[in-house]
């Protein structure tokens, strides 16, 4: 199997004749960078028949406009391995696409790709690539909470809170990343973190670090400029302090909450944090690293907004 030609922009791999369902509207994407991006070539990336995908159990749903967005991720779980193999990205994707379908109840993975310790890239949902090589379709995928519809997703296999990616890794990121921009004309400053949506760790404070260097690396590939630095969102964890606790604290006593307002970030916080994010619908894990981290009361983009005053 290792043998096998993956995918590319020229060779697709359909699976099984799927239906599918086109929907949507185009959306206005933001403007690209004076110069036009240069061409990609198309990266080896194995599609979902290589690793042996298991069929979706609903149609892939099609839209009919280009992504806004495209959202890094990290697996967190089974940690940092170093079976640098193929037949491991192959054995990562089924344990991913196994964990979304049986426990999380998805029609199929909820990520668009992954890339492996190793640096081998694999699709993830059905028929992703089949979009990306089209340039003008996306499919919609389950990875990042109220958004499914406006990002493209990519799991990158490992735990990145305290050490870096391999280098194998980010060297498939960024290609896959820069191939990705450029078939859409997605902007590298609309490259982002899980954890820029949602109440989220993901993908881990190293990696997430790294985005400004990602969105360079794939400027410079497409031969674009930046526009602009876009500045970290903020993200509340318990054992946090300071001001912006304190504030999260006052907004949560204003909803009703019995919290203190010491700007510690303590329990009491954490189970008000969470009843609330609940209340609205916050509660569910919407990638494979929430899901399998302890971010209960986790403060957000998406929490920290609906506590601000209305």
């Amino acid at each position: 199997m290792a043998d096998t030609p993956a995918i590319n922009r020229r060779t697709l791999l359909l699976g099984g004749g799927l239906a599918v369902s086109a929907v949507g509207a185009a959306l206005t994407l933001p403007a690209q960078a004076t110069a036009a991006p240069r061409p990609q070539a198309p990266p080896l990336v194995y599609g979902t028949g290589y690793w042996g995908a298991r069929p979706p159990s609903a149609p892939i749903t099609m839209l009919n406009h280009a992504p806004t967005y495209i959202v890094v991720h990290h697996t967190v779980n089974p940690g940092n391995t170093t079976d640098y193999s193929l037949e491991r990205a192959f054995a990562i994707s089924r344990s991913i696409q196994n964990f979304h379908m049986d426990s999380n109840g998805w029609i199929d993975s909820g990520q668009q790709f992954t890339i492996s310790r190793g640096g081998h890239m694999t699709e993830g949902r059905h028929r992703s690539y089949e979009a990306v090589a089209g340039g003008t379709q996306h499919v919609m995928g389950a990875n990042v909470g109220n958004h499914n519809s406006e990002v493209i997703g990519i799991e990158n296999e490992g735990l990145y809170t305290d050490v870096d990616v391999t280098p194998a890794l980010w060297d498939s990121l960024v290609e896959l990343v820069a191939f990705i921009a450029s078939q859409y004309g997605i902007s590298p400053d609309l490259i982002r973190g899980h954890r820029d949506f949602n109440a989220t760790a993901c993908p881990g404070d190293v990696l997430y670090a790294r985005l400004p260097e990602l969105r360079d690396a794939v400027a410079a590939r497409l031969g674009v400029a930046t526009a602009r630095r876009t500045e970290p969102s903020l993200l509340l964890r318990p054992g946090d302090r300071g001001e912006n606790v304190r504030l999260a604290q006052t907004r949560l006593r204003a909803h009703g909450y019995a919290v203190p307002t010491d700007g510690e970030f303590g329990e009491r916080t954490r189970d008000a944090v969470a009843e609330f994010a609940a209340s609205h619908g916050l509660d569910k894990p919407t990638c494979l690293a929430s899901a399998r981290a302890d971010e209960r009361g986790f403060i957000g983009p998406d929490v920290w907004n609906l506590l601000a005053p209305q």
